[in-house]
Formats: structure tokens, sequence, C-alpha cells
């Protein structure tokens, strides 16, 4: 029996870690029921659970990995939920480990 290899305390999975091998592309679309129309800086895109990936034809898809769902072309500009955090960069200022 192969050994696992070893995990540092307190480590778990992410929740990106679903997206790393592309499954990402057969995630539903967020609804009007999650999402949220925003009038402030508090988007999908400035959110820490966005991200972009290169889909097919190298179209972006845009993905919420806290709801693990894709975001419609725009939403990420105009429309929130209710799991909206900061971004960990404006929250800590850049390189938070070098201080």
């Amino acid at each position: 029996m192969a050994a696992s290899p070893p995990r540092s305390r307190g480590a778990r999975p992410s929740p990106s870690s679903a997206a790393d091998d592309g499954g990402y592309e057969q995630w539903p679309y967020l609804d009007e029921a999650l999402l949220r129309p925003s009038r402030s800086r508090k988007v999908c895109l400035t959110c820490h659970w966005f991200r972009h990936h290169a889909g097919p034809n190298c179209i972006p898809l845009l993905t919420c990995q806290l709801h693990q769902g894709l975001l419609a072309q725009g939403e990420h500009l105009t429309h929130r939920c209710q799991g909206w955090t900061d971004d960990m960069t404006r929250q800590r200022g850049w390189c938070p480990e070098v201080a």
C-alpha cells in the first residue's frame, strides 16, 4: 500500500481545488435568487471567491469558488451574493508575509 503524501497541520483542500482539474466547466450558472444587484464596490469582481479561467476557444469563464457556479458575462461587474468577502490582498496588503 502506498503511503499518502505528508500534510501540514490544519491543511485541508481549498474550495478552488475542484476547479484545478477543469471541472468548473460543468458548474451551473448562478441565478437571480443568489446574485443581487449591487451599486457599490462590493461586486463579484472584487470578491475573494471570484476567479476567471480560459474556457473553450479561450473565452473566459467567470466562476464563484464559494458557490461553485459560473457567472454570466457582465454580472461580475454589477452583482454580488451574501457571501461576498474582501479580497485578501486588500485586507492584508501586498505580500504580508514579508512584513
